[in-house]
């Protein structure tokens, strides 16, 4: 049997037994109180009402509505109707709630110290090359060709993105720091002047070949520029006016990707950055412009939107919980590495001779090394004391991004969009695009932020994470007492004591009631019709059993009603002389 079946079978034992244990003494009260309230009332019908209240709760609420509430009875029959509710309230004193308790065997939660995910160098022509962190490789085509990664559906929720353990329904963890990626985006429109300039048009879609020399031609184009007064004006956003190339005619530049540093030698543009020149070892800083109502937007002078968006290596503060297949968890504080005026370019680079060609050689020389301040830390966080990765390490990743950045979104009238990426010197590649999550009215900042915690679980899924252990909590039911559930049973207690003494004062204090409680005598009296019943004496002269004991009462079958003692001619003119004479002493 179940704590709770058990439970209702010995509440209910225990009702019973309170309802009878008050019942009880009750019922005898009421029997003893009986007696006196006839006594008194000489209504023989009492005598029906004050059992029926002993036996049930409908007969007590006869003698409530006999008693009018003015009478002792009527606080016995009021603990007869109120002991109907005695068992509801022993059910209720203990509840049996389900409540989460640690279990031995705890959940457990990745984390970073320091990433080092597993390298095995690639040479070409005896020199070590970069490649993209094959982690990251498929992150990065997600986010910048389509709308990024999506949670994976399982059960009715969703499966976390990272490999954490709990072996039961809900898990939670201390705060703890973890090595990740932040992003910002910041507005950046002001950059951008309008202008109808004469210039080299880099960005087209229909350029094939080399990107060596000089393959752009020179064709009169109008739009947003950046440095339009400079000897080198960029377009982010505009259209061909005229030029000589039929191919350039009515083709629309509508989102331009224009990173701060050089693709080939990562030599800084603008200083490597606009408005977060105070971040040491950005990841990406990028201007990202987009026209906002498509090609009509662009050829109606429409001003775009421009933004600079950072992705930065940063330590997170986080606090983690994991309930019912939902792992949710909160950023509560972020630390990035900041840069000085000493800071020194990470990036070198140089050219290089190979067979049969050309290149540059670029290397990443600062190793990232990220030590939040003791002021921002509490004793369950601050356990490491700095978050890092190799150079190597970090610059596999920061080339994923080459693919695309720089890149050019444009449209042709009458033709889909397309785009323009993988702008190496042996030429670009074109797709066509089912989704440009960088188009506006998208928004870029959003998307950023959640490429970044994409970044920031790919490498908490890596092979260099440490498992940091949580409370694992399980329901167990336990028995909870509620005493004030207690207070009616203990109420009733009391005025069952109350009404007991009240009933042997007022009981004490009437000396006739005994001679009515020990003789049927009075009983049969007022039992009979009222003509009869004026043939007795006044019932205050029996006083004891023993004068009711001198009593005779008979029925005759033609004479009526006799007792001995009285005068038949005087109480009883109505009836005829008797044939036969009674018995001595008797009428």
């Amino acid at each position: 049997m179940s704590l709770d079946g058990s439970y209702l079978t010995w509440t209910n034992v225990l009702g019973k037994v309170s309802s009878a244990a008050l019942i009880v003494p009750t019922s005898e009260a009421l029997g003893q109180l009986k007696w006196h309230w006839f006594h008194k009332s000489n209504a023989m019908w009492d005598f029906e009402i004050f059992d029926k209240a002993s036996r049930g709760p409908l007969g007590a609420l006869m003698l409530l509505f006999r008693t009018k509430g003015r009478s002792l009875a009527a606080l016995g029959a009021l603990l007869i109707v109120l002991l109907l509710a005695i068992d509801t309230f022993f059910q209720q004193v203990v509840s049996f709630p389900d409540e989460w308790m640690t279990r031995s065997n705890a959940g457990s939660i990745p984390r970073v110290v320091r990433y080092e995910p597993l390298y095995a160098p690639e040479t070409y022509q005896g020199f070590e090359t970069n490649f993209v962190d094959p982690a990251f490789r498929d992150l990065f085509g997600r986010y910048f060709a389509g709308n990024g990664t999506h949670p994976t559906p399982f059960a009715n929720t969703t499966r976390p993105d990272i490999p954490l353990s709990c072996p039961t329904s809900i898990c939670n963890w201390p705060p703890y720091e973890t090595l990740g990626v932040c992003s910002e985006c910041v507005q950046a429109t002001d950059l951008l002047q309008f202008a109808c300039l004469e210039t080299k048009v880099d960005w087209t879609a229909t350029h094939v070949g080399s990107l060596e020399g000089e393959p752009f031609s020179e064709s009169t184009v109008c739009g947003y520029f950046l440095n339009s007064t400079s000897g080198a004006p960029v377009l982010m956003s505009g259209y061909v006016v005229d030029g000589g190339d039929e191919l350039l005619k009515d083709e629309a530049l509508l989102v331009r990707v224009m990173p701060l540093t050089d693709m080939l030698t990562k030599a800084p543009v603008f200083g490597g950055s606009i408005n977060f020149k105070h971040l040491r070892n950005p990841i990406l800083d990028t201007l990202i412009v987009s026209t906002k109502d498509g090609p009509d937007g662009v050829y109606r002078n429409e001003t775009p939107v421009a933004h600079e968006c950072v992705l930065a290596w940063c330590v997170k503060t986080v606090v983690s919980a994991y309930a019912w297949g939902q792992y949710s968890e909160t950023i509560s504080t972020v630390y990035l590495n900041e840069s000085d005026a000493s800071w020194p370019w990470p990036w070198q680079s140089s050219p290089v001779e190979l067979k049969g060609e050309n290149a540059t050689m670029t290397i990443f020389d600062e190793d990232v090394s990220i030590t939040p301040p003791l002021a921002t830390r509490t004793k369950s966080t601050a356990r490491y004391e700095s978050f890092s990765m190799s150079n190597t390490t970090a610059s596999n990743i920061m080339v994923g991004f080459d693919d695309f950045f720089p890149s050019y979104y444009t449209a042709i009238k009458g033709q889909r969009p397309a785009l323009r990426y993988k702008n190496y010197l042996m030429g670009p590649s074109l797709r066509k695009l089912a989704f440009n999550p960088l188009l506006f009215p998208n928004n870029v900042t959003h998307h950023m932020e959640r490429l970044a915690t994409a970044m920031t679980n790919v490498i908490r899924s890596s092979v260099s994470v440490e498992m940091i252990s949580g409370h694992a909590l399980s329901p167990q039911s336990i028995i909870a007492i509620q005493w004030e559930w207690l207070s009616f049973p203990l109420l009733l207690l009391l005025l069952s004591l109350i009404f007991l003494v009240l009933t042997i004062i007022e009981t004490a204090r009437d000396t006739g009631t005994g001679v009515w409680k020990t003789s049927v005598m009075p009983t049969l009296i007022y039992s009979l019709p009222k003509e009869t019943q004026g043939q007795f004496q006044e019932p205050s002269t029996w006083h004891t059993a023993r004068d009711t004991k001198r009593v005779r009462i008979r029925l005759l079958p033609k004479s009526g009603w006799r007792v001995s003692g009285q005068s038949h001619l005087a109480a009883s003119p109505q009836l005829p002389h008797p044939a036969v004479q009674a018995p001595r002493g008797w009428i």
